[in-house]
């Protein structure tokens, strides 16, 4: 398994050379800008497996493969907020949050020889960078869905984004609980809904529910660890904030 490190910082390449040397990863090399990887990229065989920092001196790493034809798996590590990381999950091995932590750096090792070790071409895999550096824009400054539309009997209902409580999925539709208490039926998914939702007001808290911050009118303690959200205008609904969510969503409450 050929593998390289792309990071600038030099103190924090060695440590990561050092970590996986630990895990029996050997580098073979650490690039440290734009240029040097692109010079490196044409000269060389391409490796199995990256370890890719997102922001070098010279720019974004993503530059990279604008000249060179990548198709190495990639496992980024990032200073980048939640936001971004859906990104990643769909289109690379694994990411790593720096500071890097030994446990989340074997995990995501582990995932990487368990997926390829029985590929006849381990490293041809494609990825979408431009969707990614799509969401690499400040979400300050990343323009978000303000309306969606239901049908309701023959006619088209606009619902206002600041208007909806939460998002929720049932019996496989996706519904928008508003303001007025109402249910409406969307014609898209959770999975769909979430690059379009402003992170700073919507949080998911379950594979169930994305919430509106401003429209949370109580919150519980519930079993095994968990959190119970009510809302405003639609008590009905049991919104259980899941174990695995619940830092995560003390840290956006803050």
């Amino acid at each position: 398994m050929k593998t390289i490190i792309i990071e600038d910082e030099k103190p924090a390449a060695r440590r990561l050379s050092r970590m996986l040397e630990e895990l029996d990863v050997t580098i073979a090399t650490m690039l440290h800008s734009v240029d040097e990887a692109i010079e490196w990229f044409q000269n060389n065989e391409h490796p199995d497996l990256i370890f890719l920092d997102i922001q070098l001196s010279d720019g974004l790493s993503f530059e990279i493969f604008d000249v060179v034809e990548v198709h190495s798996a990639i496992i980024f590590t990032t200073a980048f907020d939640e936001y971004a990381l859906q990104a990643f999950k769909l289109n690379s091995i694994d990411y790593i949050l720096k500071p890097i932590d030994d446990e989340d750096l074997e995990q995501a090792v582990n995932k990487y020889r368990t997926r390829f070790k029985t590929a006849v071409e381990p490293n041809k895999i494609a990825l979408d960078f431009e969707d990614i550096k799509k969401l690499l824009v400040n979400p300050l400054e990343r323009e978000y869905k303000k309306r969606f539309t239901a049908k309701v009997g023959q006619h088209l209902k606009i619902i206002n984004a600041e208007d909806v409580e939460c998002f929720f999925s049932e019996n496989k539709g996706t519904y928008a609980a508003t303001k007025d208490g109402r249910n409406y039926l969307l014609d898209t998914t959770l999975e769909q809904l979430e690059p379009e939702l402003k992170p700073q007001t919507f949080f998911r808290v379950s594979r169930k529910y994305f919430i509106n911050v401003d429209y949370i009118k109580d919150i519980i303690s519930y079993t095994n660890s968990r959190l119970q959200i009510k809302l405003n205008n639609n008590p009905q609904l049991e919104i259980i904030v899941s174990r695995e969510k619940v830092k995560d969503f003390k840290l956006w409450l803050e």
